[in-house]
């Protein structure tokens, strides 16, 4: 049963996102290049990649210190900043099959709230998604996924 979980865990987290883009073959950078992450929609839309579309670039530097994410589902569960990290990097090139809807919910100059509603063919996730502003780059704070 714990392994059902982490893989239900393991796909849901994939599943993080906004736009999912229709490309035959990606192409993808090196996991260390530097993302300019100087707006809240570029993080957000590089959120976006990196869980529904298996991108690389720029993961490190994308999530804040104290980033944290809980998945609100039976069996709850909060996983930190390294173990998110680590997750993305395995799935590296894994392009999910889902819609993808971003909704801005609040935004001012140094923080954002996104709604992220993933349609796969037998369940629907939603994320909610903190953005802040660091010094000029824009990160991701936390994720809230709850799952229907």
């Amino acid at each position: 049963m714990k392994t059902l979980v982490k893989i239900f865990v393991a796909s849901a987290l994939i599943a993080i996102g906004a736009f999912a883009k229709a490309a035959d073959k990606p192409s993808f950078t090196s996991e260390k290049a530097i993302v300019n992450l100087f707006t809240a929609d570029i993080a957000l839309n590089h959120y976006v990649a990196v869980i529904t579309e298996g991108e690389s670039a720029g993961v490190d530097q994308l999530f804040s210190a104290d980033f944290s994410q809980k998945i609100q589902s039976g069996n709850a569960a909060t996983n930190n900043r390294s173990e998110v990290i680590k997750f993305l990097k395995k799935q590296k090139g894994e392009k999910l099959n889902c819609k993808v809807n971003t909704q801005i919910i609040e935004e001012s100059l140094d923080y954002m709230v996104a709604k992220v509603t993933m349609q796969f063919a037998d369940f629907t996730k939603t994320d909610l998604v903190t953005l802040v502003n660091e010094n000029g780059n824009w990160k991701v704070s936390s994720s809230v996924n709850a799952f229907k």
